[in-house]
């Protein structure tokens, strides 16, 4: 029997308890999770309070090994102002401001010391911890220092138009490209949160979770390997230089799970200076569609021979062009073949051959292919401003709108949107939803790890196969006679060029858009790669232009994941 004595005890420990669980709580938080906040809010102690309350949560890459690197975080430092009624002699307080800081401009200075019905004058921004403390030294009358925190890209160009940056929106900093924008509401901080009550951030953490809130506070952790990421970038430098073209873009991507490894494009920014162009900031891997010619070729035959009416070798009699609804198409070089087996329609990229398979499946089934890879949709990654494809075409009545399809022209898409299509030759014939974001760390110790998500299945494993082995095929003896074929390795892949549509109608006959793309070690691939190159000068194919930084790019992820070979 419990007496009331028993009871007033097993309340007091109970208190007790509870009292120590939230003391240990509360230390585990100022120490840990807010640690270095209050190592902030102590280094003020020989500043005035900051009028500018900017906080932001930090956005991290994550290296090979695991270990994350900052790709947004915020740097600390001083405003420096003046109280012009306080200051007694202007001239002596510039001379030993502009001791320290010689950048200091003297008229300017003197003008603002001069406004005396003026209480407050911003001089300088952004002086760092040294110079501050040797300015406070000083104690100079009418001047005041006020701490500051502002966004910084510590890899600079690295990934910028996928990072993004922050920029005012009316009055207030907030994301406004890139991974800053979409995931605003967890970057973003509410003012004076290192001073919120202990149980108000309990109890309101508590409320988001039960309500699923979304504008609970974080820090994210993207997919992109820094390592990779910069590699693809100095490739992609090399040949937009090499070939003057007008844009460079490339996707690294793991195929069974839509992790995005690198997403880069060219020209770029660096987000720490002053951005005089606004057209550099939007992310054309998935702001933009294009034409992606050739590519397009091995989604064509791999629905070909899903459906069973074609096999690796079905012949078909090439005889150069062929005429639809009035309109001829012919392959590139406008020769024809004879009779040839549908290897030979990828390893030549025959036009008239992928027509061939578009007529074999049907208008209907060939529409419904291609559906099914998603060339008409969002894929829904998470950066913002995403389109969907343009592939109106595929709702024709005109036979001519699917024959060019099948090889590329007449439908675009993203590059994102192509890149997924073409993972899912590789990947046993699934649609995957690429993603960037890893892991969003909440303040609160909770996380959200990104779980990969399959959309559906297009292909069978089997097809899957079959036009794996055709690519290889493609890569080891059509590309280059068997140039770049790797002794260890097998690589799918396949390269594509299409005619730039010209804004009056129709094609230009002297511009060209260049795409290659492949899957390795192709059997089981831990890696696609995508390249595309707009508007190259002085050379016609993707042969020419994309090969080599492919294979370049493939032996760097090769050896730097250490893959094992498979042959």
């Amino acid at each position: 029997m419990v007496t009331k004595e028993t009871g007033r005890i097993r309340i007091i420990a109970g208190c007790i308890l509870l009292g120590t669980f939230i003391i240990l709580t509360r230390l585990f938080f100022v120490q840990l999770v807010h640690g270095s906040e209050y190592e902030e809010l102590g280094s003020r102690q020989y500043v005035s309070a900051s009028s500018n309350s900017f906080n932001r949560g930090s956005i991290f890459f994550i290296n090979k090994d695991s270990t994350p690197v900052a790709a947004a975080a915020l740097a600390y430092g001083s405003i420096l102002a003046i109280h012009p009624v306080q200051v007694t002699d202007a001239e002596s307080t510039y001379r030993s401001l502009a001791s320290i800081l010689p950048s200091l401009d003297h008229d300017t200075f003197i003008a603002r010391a001069s406004k005396k019905n003026d209480p407050y004058e911003e001089i300088a921004t952004r002086v760092n911890d040294a110079n501050t403390a040797d300015i406070e030294a000083l104690k100079l009358p009418g001047v005041g220092l006020y701490r500051q925190k502002w966004r910084v890209y510590p890899s600079e160009g690295l990934a910028a138009q996928t990072v993004g940056l922050v920029g005012f929106k009316g009055n207030e900093l907030a994301g406004r490209y890139g991974l800053e924008e979409q995931y605003e509401k967890v970057l973003g901080r509410s003012e004076n949160a290192t001073q919120i009550n202990f149980f108000a951030e309990i109890f309101t953490e508590l409320g988001n979770r039960l309500t699923k809130n979304s504008q609970r506070e974080g820090d994210i952790y993207i997919t992109i390997e820094p390592t990779v990421q910069d590699e693809v970038q100095k490739e992609l430098a090399a040949v937009k230089e090499k070939y003057d073209a007008d844009l460079a873009g490339a996707v690294v991507m793991d195929p069974k799970t839509g992790a995005v490894r690198a997403f880069a494009s060219l020209p770029s920014f660096n987000p720490n200076a002053e951005q005089k162009s606004l057209s550099l900031l939007g992310n054309p891997l998935v702001e933009r569609v294009y034409e992606f010619g050739s590519i397009v070729k091995s989604l064509t035959m791999a629905a070909g021979l899903d459906a069973g009416v074609v096999r690796p070798d079905t012949t078909y009699n090439d005889k150069g062009t062929l005429t639809l609804n009035s309109k001829t198409i012919s392959n590139y070089d406008g020769r024809a073949r004879g009779v040839v087996p549908m290897q030979e329609v990828l390893n030549q990229s025959l036009n008239t051959g992928a027509v061939f398979v578009m007529q074999s499946l049907g208008k209907t089934r060939f529409r419904s292919y291609f559906r099914n890879y998603g060339i008409g949709e969002k894929t829904g990654i998470d950066v913002p401003g995403e389109l969907a494809g343009l592939t109106d075409n595929l709702e024709s009545t005109r036979e001519v709108e699917y024959a060019t399809a099948s090889f590329g022209q007449g439908i675009a898409v993203t590059p994102i949107a192509m890149t997924r299509a073409l993972a899912t030759l590789g990947n046993g014939g699934v649609l995957v939803k690429p993603y960037l974001v890893d892991e969003i760390r909440y303040k609160t110790l909770d996380h959200e790890k990104t779980q990969p998500l399959v959309v559906r299945r297009v292909l069978t494993e089997r097809t899957s196969e079959d036009i794996t082995r055709m690519l290889v095929a493609v890569f080891d003896t059509a590309l280059a006679g068997g140039k770049f074929k790797m002794d260890r390795y097998s690589i799918a892949a396949k390269t594509g060029t299409a005619q730039m549509s010209n804004p009056a109608g129709g094609y230009y006959d002297d511009r060209y858009l260049h795409s290659f793309f492949g899957y390795f070690p192709a059997y089981d691939p831990h890696y696609i790669v995508f390249l595309y190159i707009v508007y190259p000068k002085n050379v016609k194919y993707a042969s020419e232009t994309l090969s080599e930084p492919f294979a370049n790019i493939a032996k760097f992820l090769i050896n730097y994941y250490h893959i094992p070979p498979d042959r």
